[in-house]
Order: structure tokens, then C-alpha cells, then sequence
């Protein structure tokens, strides 16, 4: 079942919207082997497994977004409903849900992918802070770069004596 589908494919399916990583219905459905239809059937037949923390329908305008973002919603341009989004706890829910063999382990890789992400962004934020960290340490020696280089201009420039004594003149 790994190599039926890739990781890198599952990843590919999560979105961020609201704030949470989410994947779309029909996504969901593709892996599962199920009719986008049958999956929301299901859902709508255990409705009180899936608060709104686990599942919830996008707005229009977000709809709109995905098919303007993304070129592989395009079939989603024309439909007149909604896509329902699935949080990493509403995709565990949907394998007792669909209660099947596929269903369990594709809920597995799933969740693996949004662990696999999980630890990837947070690898990002350290990354980031220790960049921000260099950036301040940079900072600072730029600003002593630059007092060194001013005092090298100035040691550099000419010096200007007066003549001391007589001139002989003309």
C-alpha cells in the first residue's frame, strides 16, 4: 500500500485554509477508490463524527480561490456545490466512516504525511529563528564594518599642513 501512493502525492493534496491543514473531499475520495459523492454520503450519515474542528464547507469565495490558484480544480469552476474540507482529525474519522481495508491504510498514509509535515515546519520556524538570530548578529557587524571604514576614510585622507616659517618671495 506505501508504494500504491506516493507521499510526496498525498502532501501535495494539503492545504491551508482557515488557519488548518486540510484536504478536499474529492482528493480524499481519489485515494480512498470512492465517488466523491459515496464519501460526502457517508459523511452526511455520521454527521456527529465530524464537528466542525474536523470538517467544515468551504465559502464561495474560497472555492474561487482554489480553482483561480490551483488548475486542477478547474472541474470545480462549474459545480454547484460546495467542497467539504477534512482536517487531519476528520480524515481519521473518515476511515471508520467508509469502513474498509483501503480506507483504514490510506488513513494511515494520510496522517503520516500531515505528521511528515508537522515536523517539517517546525524544522522551518528553527531554521528561521536562527536566521533571525545571524541576521541581528549581522546587523551588528555591519554597524562596526562600517565605523571601521569611516575611520579608514579618514585616516586616508590627505593631511592638510600649513607651511611654517618664511616664504621667499617673488
Amino acid at each position: 500500500m506505501d508504494k500504491l501512493i506516493p507521499i510526496e502525492r498525498i502532501e501535495n493534496q494539503i492545504f491551508q485554509i482557515r488557519g488548518q491543514r486540510v484536504m478536499l473531499d474529492r482528493d480524499l475520495a481519489d485515494l480512498y477508490g470512492v465517488e466523491t459523492k459515496y464519501l460526502n454520503r457517508q459523511v452526511k450519515r455520521n454527521i456527529a463524527r465530524f464537528p466542525k474542528e474536523y470538517m467544515f464547507q468551504l465559502t464561495p469565495l474560497e472555492k474561487t480561490e482554489l480553482v483561480t490558484n490551483w488548475h486542477r480544480f478547474e472541474l470545480l469552476k462549474h459545480s454547484t456545490s460546495l467542497p467539504n474540507a477534512f482536517t487531519e482529525h476528520g480524515i481519521a474519522m473518515l476511515s471508520a466512516v467508509l469502513n474498509s481495508t483501503r480506507a483504514v491504510k490510506v488513513s494511515i498514509m494520510i496522517i503520516n504525511a500531515f505528521i511528515r509535515l508537522r515536523r517539517s515546519f517546525a524544522s522551518h520556524k528553527e531554521l528561521a529563528v536562527q536566521i533571525a538570530e545571524l541576521k541581528k548578529i549581522a546587523g551588528k557587524h555591519d554597524l562596526e564594518i562600517n565605523g571601521i571604514i569611516k575611520l579608514l576614510r579618514k585616516l586616508m585622507e590627505p593631511v592638510k599642513t600649513e607651511a611654517i616659517g618664511f616664504r621667499v618671495g617673488k
